[in-house]
């Protein structure tokens, strides 16, 4: 048996690069458009003029064919020229619906014409549905294939033929593939050899869905008309700085994406069309090729020099153009088969119009995709009309995002126009009405919560109304509601006597127990504020917090006095001194406190830096009860436990709402906290309803033989740092309790933000759980370094106003009027008294910013 032979041309290196697209995605690239036919059309003249179109270009009758073993197919150019033409008749005037249909229509590479040409009768029109693969056809095609269309059927009508012999593509292509074989052209080839693509190979938006799973390549497009007002001012603009529309756009698609990624320098890929020479310029065929370009961006530049940077780049990059091939550019090694830039960008300058004697061609849709990307910018000049299109890989970007993307960008480009010589941080990416939604319609949270009583005063009332109900648990003993207010009732009146007055800052160095809990309410009765000191703490941390806060009284207990420091407060020990103590006065003491004095002091970790006392007051202590209270709807909840440090703020969420509401506290002892299967026990035998804890805590908790015993009945609060979907899966499977998730730093009050998570909530288009929506009389922004809003879905900074924010740092003046600072919008709607810097950028961004307490944050998981 004789062997199969097929007679063919190599591919040009930018069809074998497509090729392997294909392979890989199993996409059939298309260059498709639609031609609105107007006048008194002569179809046989039309078929003529198409059939000669198809004679003159041999890549309009080309196949791609492959032997078996064979990777990489031939160009097989067929001799008959005979087109075949589709004619349809069609009642529905929907133009989208038909060319979405006709570009979803499969193809068959290796046998039968490519070239698929429909007319459609629209009643009162016709219309020429052309469909090529983009192994045949690229952007400029179009143009010139409509182009040659009108004068062949101009032609056709005089009986006359074209003078000229167009350039074949399989010329074209032997050129190219000569051009990285020859000696003399390896200084073309070496100038991308030497480029670093990494950045581009890189560059991903945080609006992409990384959580699904990657699937084959999905392109879609939103189109975007941008109106002629804008247009006209844009092209005086253009005008005054001597530069293109294209290179304009460019400069401002590489803004968006620096405002998107935070990143100084983005690498993308430009479409160059490959006609540089004029040879070329009337060729059909697949030249088209994006080329890495890169930009350098800083805050400070103005919009004009990044103007100016991108016109240099275009103009040094394009002489190079012919010689850029992905078989000659080194990837990198943890991306070795990127063979394609994931952010792009074209700009496209054709005539929409085309006479041909009593008729006109109308170009009124198009859709090209000669290589893969994740996200493209193409925009479309013609005439007096220019469209935006946003391509998009659907597999990584919802719709939506892509609706905002193209939004945002629309008004940066209005600001870019009219301020060219603004600063580009200080350019507009949104709206008023997105302004408004980010920053008002977001903090939409007043609620009127009475300021009439102070924390104590909530808990004497609750004393006074279930006097007999269990207050606090601690191991084998408990104090009940009458109990407790009588010890801290006594407690209060020495302290008093001591000097201890509103403002004035007593030390509770306790460990977890009944005490502490004695200790924290007789503090607050006496109309002092506490300090919490954890036991666990070096010996020099508590000095220094015992100096810094000036502490003047100090409750603690005898087994702990040998770790405490040198001091010169007053000690008062709550279990050897207590017979002392019982012989004052049991009734509720009267103290000059407001809800504006101080309530605790906490300090911070240290972790940035020297440790910093946070003053928190009883009106921001009693916001946040409410608040919460409110947001968890804890009126079901009768048994809370305390599992945390109470040097920190983390428990507090259970402490106040549990003894300022009649509940039960079950104060876990530090021993008992971190032993899964005691604790598992204990919960067992003491039904807890509602836990606050932090992930990494619950997440080694659950490792009990029985890990559903840890779990509350009611509500679980996760605070304190990222929550990952997979702990609230493990945590669905074994109970069905409400989970929260809870945010808010020390300067926050406990916590500004919560997130109720759904039955069977566990994927997200966030890595971790959204933080939620502010609390009551809470307002939240995320801004970027220009204190400007960011759009959702953009990394930015978290700041946080309202009711809870923290009076400030104690004794750090400085700080204070640094971290927390006035409302960056003078102009808007928002009131906030305070504003605070809670959340920057991640640890890579530059030094003089502050250190993360969580790194960055990103808006939809804000605002879920």
């Amino acid at each position: 048996m004789q062997p199969e032979i097929i007679e063919g041309y190599r591919l040009s290196p930018q069809q074998k690069h497509l090729w392997l697209l294909q392979q890989s995605d199993r996409q059939t690239y298309r260059t498709q458009f639609a031609l609105l036919i107007e006048g008194n059309l002569d179809i046989k003249v039309l078929e003529i003029a198409l059939q000669k179109v198809a004679a003159r270009h041999e890549i309009l009758r080309t196949n791609f064919c492959c032997l078996p073993g064979m990777t990489i197919p031939l160009q097989v150019i067929s001799d008959r020229s005979i087109l075949s033409i589709q004619y349809k008749n069609c009642q529905d005037t929907d133009i989208q619906k038909i060319f979405a249909e006709k570009l979803n229509t499969p193809l068959n590479l290796e046998q039968g014409s490519l070239l698929d040409v429909s007319l459609i009768d629209l009643s009162s029109q016709q219309l020429l549905l052309t469909n090529l693969p983009s192994l045949c056809a690229d952007r400029v095609t179009i143009d010139n294939f409509v182009r040659e269309l009108s004068h062949l059927y101009t032609a056709c009508l005089n009986d006359r033929e074209l003078p000229d012999e167009p350039t074949q593509y399989i010329d074209i292509s032997e050129w190219q593939n000569e051009l990285f074989e020859a000696e003399d052209t390896k200084v073309g080839v070496e100038y991308w050899c030497k480029q670093d693509l990494s950045n581009a190979l890189g560059l991903k938006l945080p609006i992409e869905n990384r959580l699904k799973q990657k699937a084959e390549f999905q392109p879609q497009y939103l189109s975007l008309k941008i109106n002629s007002d804008l247009l006209g001012k844009l092209e005086a603009v253009v005008q005054k700085f001597d530069c293109s529309i294209s290179n304009f756009l460019l400069a401002c698609w590489f803004v968006i994406l620096g405002r998107f990624t935070r990143q100084e320098k983005i690498t993308l890929g430009r479409a160059f069309d490959g006609r540089k020479y004029e040879e070329l310029e009337r060729s059909l065929g697949l030249l088209e090729k994006y080329l890495p370009l890169s930009c350098h961006l800083n805050n400070r530049s103005q919009f004009h020099e990044i103007l100016k940077q991108v016109e240099q780049a275009t103009v040094e990059i394009e002489q190079w153009q012919e010689y850029f091939s992905w078989e000659n550019v080194k990837l990198e090694q943890n991306a070795p088969n990127l063979a394609f830039f994931p952010i792009c960008f074209d700009f496209w300058q054709q005539s929409q119009k085309y006479d041909a004697d009593e008729i006109s061609f109308a170009v009124i849709q198009q859709y090209v995709c000669c290589d893969r990307f994740n996200l493209k910018l193409s925009c479309l000049l013609q005439d007096a009309s220019l469209t935006a299109e946003f391509h998009y890989d659907s597999t990584l970007f919802d719709t939506a995002a892509i609706e905002r993307l193209a939004s945002y960008f629309q008004t940066l480009l209005a600001s870019a126009v009219n301020c060219p010589e603004a600063e580009i941080g200080q350019l507009e990416i949104l709206s008023q009405s997105d302004r408004n939604t980010l920053l008002v319609e977001f903090n939409q949270t007043q609620t009127d919560y009475s300021q009439a009583r102070c924390i104590h005063q909530l808990f004497e009332a609750q004393a006074t109304q279930t006097p007999n109900n269990i207050a606090v648990v601690f191991e084998d003993r408990q104090l009940t509601y009458a109990e407790l207010n009588k010890q801290a009732n006594q407690l209060a009146h020495r302290l008093q006597r001591l000097g201890v007055t509103s403002e004035v800052l007593v030390g509770l160095f306790v460990e977890r127990s009944l005490e502490f809990i004695v200790g924290l309410l007789g503090i607050l009765k006496a109309g002092g504020a506490y300090l919490p000191l954890d036991p666990g703490l070096p010996q020099d941390g508590v000095a220094f917090r015992l100096q810094d806060a000036q502490v003047k009284v100090l409750l603690t207990q005898q087994h702990l006095v040998e770790s405490l420091p040198q001091s010169t407060a007053q000690i008062v020990y709550l279990d050897t001194d207590w017979q002392d103590i019982a012989t004052e006065s049991d009734k509720n003491p009267t103290s000059e406190v407001k809800p504006e004095n101080l309530v605790y002091v906490l300090y911070t970790s240290g972790s940035t830096g020297k440790p910093k006392g946070v003053a928190v007051e009883h009106r921001q202590l009693l916001n946040y009860i409410n608040a919460i209270a409110q947001r968890l709807d804890l009126s079901n909840c009768n048994s809370f436990a305390a599992v945390s440090t109470f040097a920190a703020d983390l428990g507090n969420t259970t402490i106040f709402p549990c003894l300022c509401s009649g509940g039960c506290l079950h104060v876990i002892s530090s021993e008992l906290a971190v032993n899964p299967e005691a604790l598992a026990d204990y919960f067992h035998r003491h039904p807890i309803d509602c836990l606050k804890i932090v992930p990494s805590h619950l997440s080694a908790l659950l490792t009990a033989s029985r890990p559903e015993q840890i779990l509350p009945r009611q509500r679980l609060i996760l605070g304190g740092e990222a929550c990952s979907w997979q702990l609230i899966e493990q945590i669905q499977q074994l109970l069905t309790c409400q989970i929260f998730n809870h945010y808010g730093p020390t300067e926050a009050t406990v916590g500004a933000t919560t997130f109720a998570i759904a039955a069977e909530q566990t994927k997200q288009a966030s890595q971790t759980v959204p933080l939620g929506r502010p609390l009551a009389n809470t307002q939240i922004y995320l801004l970027d370094p220009n204190l400007q809003p960011v759009p959702i879905g953009v990394p930015g900074e978290l700041y946080i106003g309202g009711a809870g924010v923290a009076r400030g740092y104690l004794n750090r003046p400085e700080l204070t009027q640094e971290r927390f600072i006035p409302n960056p919008w003078e102009n808007s709607k928002v009131k906030s008294q305070k504003s605070k810097f809670l959340s920057p950028p991640a640890p890579s961004a530059p030094s003089a910013l502050p250190t993360p307490l969580y790194g960055r944050v990103l808006s939809q998981d804000l605002l879920t």
